[in-house]
């Protein structure tokens, strides 16, 4: 939900690269260029389900558990998940105290703060509308850069797409009837937590390149911290719980080690495949399947105006990550972007926002 969202951009040329595994690793004659068990089409599939459905599994979890427990249990899990691929692969963790305080920042942009407002709006909002806020942000990326990031100039078109994607919003929250029946507060959550993602890419970016440390080992070292930092806020909110019933559990278990860990895993293995371009397509599959198992499994009530929305939602979000022709063909490759915590100077990153 990772979510991470241009998720096809790549930094421009004279820009430092992002974290990446080290170039030792990257040559032809390691393991690390072997052909996958799974084809990537189904790794991709995989990935688009598991983030699709995390909102459902966010609902039902806090039918159960408070919303702090439930973001809590879920980042033990996916940093459980983490550290477990770590180990495997003997990665190093970063040994820079500054490192560390950069990454302290963006666990709670990236994961703390985010997921906590995604599991606090999910108490009024139904999945599904959470769902589509997540695919706004883009449009929030797109907004900082033509605010504030004059790195990064946006062409007339992305900007078109800008005004589409807000248009979109509005006609999800039926802003012609004044909002009525709308949860303000809860929608405003999602929104906040949606918007907090490429304000941490931006900060990644700018912080964390050049480090040194791969790109797993920061994201595994950037969860442990989100996690420490929910292990501190949770109690102060919150009660322990007095049961832990099964279905909700599951749910956070899952969300945390499938749509927090694994996924982490999968979109690092398909941006290194397919490229960034491929891997970012699973953004405009996230909201879909979202919607669908809220209504299906949910029986969440879907008016006309949430899918029509969410597919101007999704156009905007598309023309905003759309990029010029010209010079393609001369301009070198840059490298391709791995999953968080790298990202972009305009606040745009190669995965979805992870929900």
């Amino acid at each position: 939900m990772s979510a991470p969202c241009e998720p096809g951009a790549t930094a421009p040329a004279s820009a430092p690269p992002s974290p990446v595994v080290p170039a030792a690793s990257a040559t032809a004659s390691t393991p690390a260029t072997r052909r996958p068990a799974l084809d990537w089409r189904i790794r991709f599939a995989g990935l688009s389900l598991v983030w699709g459905f995390s909102f459902l599994l966010i609902k039902v979890g806090t039918e159960g558990y408070a919303p702090f427990q439930v973001t809590f249990g879920r980042l033990l899990a996916g940093t459980a998940v983490l550290v477990a691929a770590m180990a495997v692969r003997r990665e190093r963790l970063p040994r820079s105290a500054r490192t560390w305080g950069h990454l302290t920042v963006a666990a709670l942009l990236l994961n703390a703060l985010p997921f906590s407002l995604f599991s606090y709006a999910e108490l009024t909002i139904p999945s599904t509308l959470a769902g589509i806020c997540n695919a706004t942000s883009p449009l929030w990326g797109m907004a900082l850069s033509v605010v504030a990031l004059s790195e990064d100039r946006p062409t007339r078109r992305r900007v078109a797409g800008l005004g589409v994607g807000f248009l979109g919003v509005l006609t999800v929250l039926g802003a012609w009837q004044g909002f009525t029946g709308l949860d303000l507060p809860g929608t405003g959550m999602a929104l906040l937590a949606s918007f907090c993602y490429p304000v941490g890419w931006i900060y990644v970016r700018r912080t964390l390149a050049g480090t040194g440390s791969s790109t797993l080992a920061l994201t595994g070292s950037q969860l442990c911290l989100a996690t420490a930092q929910l292990a501190v806020v949770t109690p102060l909110f919150t009660s322990a719980p007095t049961s832990f019933p099964l279905l909700p559990t599951l749910c956070v278990l899952a969300l945390g080690a499938l749509g927090t860990g694994l996924a982490v895993l999968l979109q690092y293995g398909l941006v290194q495949e397919v490229g960034p371009t491929t891997a970012q397509m699973v953004t405009y599959f996230i909201p879909v399947i979202a919607t669908a198992a809220g209504v299906a499994l949910l029986g969440e009530e879907l008016s006309w105006n949430t899918p029509v929305g969410a597919l101007i939602v999704l156009a905007g979000a598309a023309l905003t990550q759309s990029r010029p022709r010209r010079g393609a063909a001369t301009a070198p490759a840059p490298p391709p972007l791995p999953d968080p915590p790298s990202a972009e100077p305009t606040g745009r990153d190669p995965r979805p926002a992870q929900p």
